[in-house]
C-alpha cells in the first residue's frame, strides 16, 4: 500500500503540475493574471482547488492511505479537460525544468518528512523557475545586445499599436524587400523575451532593416523594447481598448504605445491620429491624410498625398496600416514606382481578413483581428456581399460588454446566422441576436459538422476573431 501510495503521490503532483503550469503558460506565466484574469475561474476549483483539498483531507484522515483514491479519480476528470483543451501545454525548456524541479522537491518532502505535500512543493517549484528564467534571461539579454552592437549599419524600424501592428510590420517588410535586405520580428512575437530569442537565435547577419513588432500588456512594456533595439524609424499605429482590462483607462494605453519613442536615434516617426499628438519636426501624424478610401471584396484603395495606392488587401482599416508602410518606404528611399510594385505583390497577412474561394463559398479568414475597430470593418466588408452571410466568432476578448453589444448588434443587422464560440460573450450575443439566426457552437470540435450543416455553396462565411477555448 505503501508503494502505490508514492506511485499515486507522484502522478497526482504530476498532474495538477500540469494543470497549474499549463494555465502559466497561456497568461506568460504572470501568476496574477492566471488568477485574476482567467475568463473561467471555475476552472480552477473543478481542476485545482478541489482535487488539491480532498486529496490533502484524505492523505491526513487516513495517514497517507487512501490518497490514491483521489489521484485515481482526478485523472481521467483532468484528461477529459485536456482532450477538450485547442492549446494544450508547449513543453519548452521552462516548463521542462519546473518538472524537474517539481518531482525533486516532491520526492525530497516525502523522503525526509513522510508528508505527501502537494502545495508547497508547487509554489516553491514556481519560485526556482522564476529564479532560473531570470538568470537566463539576463545572459539572452547580455548576448543579444552584443550582437545588436555588432551590426552597426543596420536600420531599425519599430512597430506597435493597439490594433494592427502586425500587418503594418509585414506590409513594411515586403514594400523595403525591394530595396534592402529585410528582416521582420517572425509571426506576432512582439514580446521584449521573444524578440531577444529572435536577435539572438534568428535575425540574419546581413540584415540591412530590422523591422519590430512591439507589444504591451502593461506599462513599461514597450519602453523597455524600445531602449534595447533603439530604433531609428517607429510607427504609432491606431489606439483603441485592445487589453484595456490589463491598462484600465485609454490614457495609459496611449502613454505606453508611445513608450516606443524612447529611443536614442530616432530619424522620424509616425503616430496615428488617434494619439492625439502635436507633430514636431521629427514626429509626423498620419492617418487623417488618408483620402478615397474604397475597399471591396477584391482589394483596397486610398489616395495619399495625391498618389492614388492598391493593394489585394482587404478592409477600409488596411488603408491606415498600408499608409503608414508607404511612408516609411519612402523616407527609407522608395521611389512611388517601387512603392506601387510592391503592393501590387502584396500578399494577405495569414488569418487577418484572407479571402480564401473554397467549395462555391467565400470565406473571411479573421481570426487573428480581435478589435472593435477591425470587426467593425470586416462586418462592413462582408455586408457588400450579395449572397447569404454567416459570422462566426467569440466576440472581442478583453473588452468590455458595451463593444460587445455593438458587435452583437451589428451582426444581427448585417448576418443570416450568427455563430457564436465559448462561453464569454454568449449571454450578450443571445440577448442581442434574433433566435433564429443565432447559434452556440458547443465545442470547436464540431465546426466542420456544423459548417456542413448550416453552411451551403454561395454563402460567405467570416471567422471574425478566435479564441482559445480556456477563453
Amino acid at each position: 500500500m505503501i508503494f502505490v501510495n508514492i506511485i499515486a503521490y507522484i502522478i497526482f503532483i504530476g498532474a495538477i503540475g500540469y494543470y497549474f503550469i499549463t494555465n502559466l503558460q497561456w497568461y506568460s506565466y504572470k501568476l496574477e493574471r492566471v488568477i485574476l484574469h482567467h475568463t473561467k475561474l471555475w476552472w480552477h476549483f473543478a481542476y485545482f482547488l478541489i482535487p488539491f483539498v480532498l486529496y490533502e483531507l484524505v492523505s491526513a484522515l487516513t495517514s497517507g492511505s487512501y490518497g490514491w483514491v483521489i489521484a485515481a479519480l482526478y485523472l481521467p476528470f483532468l484528461y477529459l479537460w485536456y482532450r477538450g483543451l485547442d492549446k494544450k501545454l508547449v513543453f519548452t525548456g521552462r516548463v521542462k525544468r519546473f518538472f524537474a524541479a517539481l518531482f525533486f522537491i516532491a520526492l525530497f518532502i516525502m523522503t525526509v518528512w513522510g508528508q505527501y505535500i502537494v502545495f508547497i512543493p508547487l509554489m516553491i517549484a514556481f519560485l526556482i523557475s522564476i529564479m532560473i528564467e531570470k538568470m537566463l534571461f539576463n545572459g539572452f539579454k547580455m548576448q543579444a545586445k552584443k550582437r545588436l552592437n555588432s551590426m552597426t549599419d543596420m536600420i531599425v524600424v519599430g512597430v506597435t499599436a493597439s490594433y494592427g501592428k502586425t500587418s503594418i510590420k509585414n506590409f513594411i517588410a515586403h514594400l523595403l524587400s525591394k530595396k534592402y535586405k529585410v528582416y521582420a520580428t517572425p509571426r506576432s512575437v512582439n514580446t521584449f523575451g521573444g524578440i531577444l530569442k529572435d536577435i539572438n537565435e534568428t535575425l540574419p547577419d546581413d540584415t540591412e532593416v530590422y523591422v519590430v513588432e512591439m507589444g504591451a500588456r502593461g506599462e513599461g512594456d514597450i519602453a523597455e523594447i524600445a531602449s534595447f533595439v533603439n530604433p531609428h524609424f517607429v510607427i504609432v499605429g491606431q489606439i483603441g481598448p485592445a487589453h484595456i482590462e490589463y491598462f484600465k483607462t485609454m490614457a495609459k494605453i496611449r502613454d505606453t504605445k508611445m513608450e516606443i519613442l524612447q529611443t536614442n536615434r530616432l530619424k522620424e516617426g509616425w503616430v496615428h491620429e488617434s494619439a492625439m499628438i502635436c507633430p514636431t519636426q521629427y514626429i509626423h501624424r498620419f492617418g487623417d491624410d488618408i483620402q478615397n478610401i474604397e475597399a471591396t471584396l477584391d482589394g483596397t484603395g486610398f489616395t495619399l498625398d495625391g498618389v492614388r495606392y492598391q493593394a489585394n488587401i482587404l478592409g477600409a482599416f488596411n488603408a491606415t496600416n498600408l499608409s503608414a508602410a508607404v511612408k516609411v518606404a519612402k523616407a527609407l528611399g522608395l521611389s512611388d514606382g517601387e512603392i506601387q510594385e510592391g503592393l501590387r505583390t502584396l500578399k494577405p497577412v495569414a488569418h487577418r481578413l484572407q479571402r480564401i474561394d473554397a467549395g462555391g463559398k467565400v470565406i473571411l479568414d479573421d481570426s487573428f483581428n480581435g478589435n472593435i475597430d477591425g470587426m467593425m470593418a470586416s462586418f462592413e466588408l462582408s455586408a457588400t456581399y450579395p449572397g447569404r452571410k454567416v459570422v462566426i466568432t467569440p466576440g472581442l476578448v478583453e473588452a468590455d460588454d458595451e463593444l460587445n453589444i455593438q458587435v452583437a448588434q451589428k451582426a444581427n443587422e448585417i448576418f443570416d446566422l450568427v455563430v457564436v464560440t465559448g462561453d464569454l460573450n454568449e449571454a450578450i450575443f443571445r440577448k442581442y441576436i434574433d433566435p433564429d439566426k443565432f447559434r452556440k457552437l458547443s465545442s470547436k470540435a464540431k465546426m466542420e459538422e456544423m459548417l456542413v450543416a448550416e453552411t451551403t455553396k454561395g454563402d460567405l462565411i467570416l471567422f471574425a476573431n478566435d479564441a482559445p477555448n480556456f477563453i
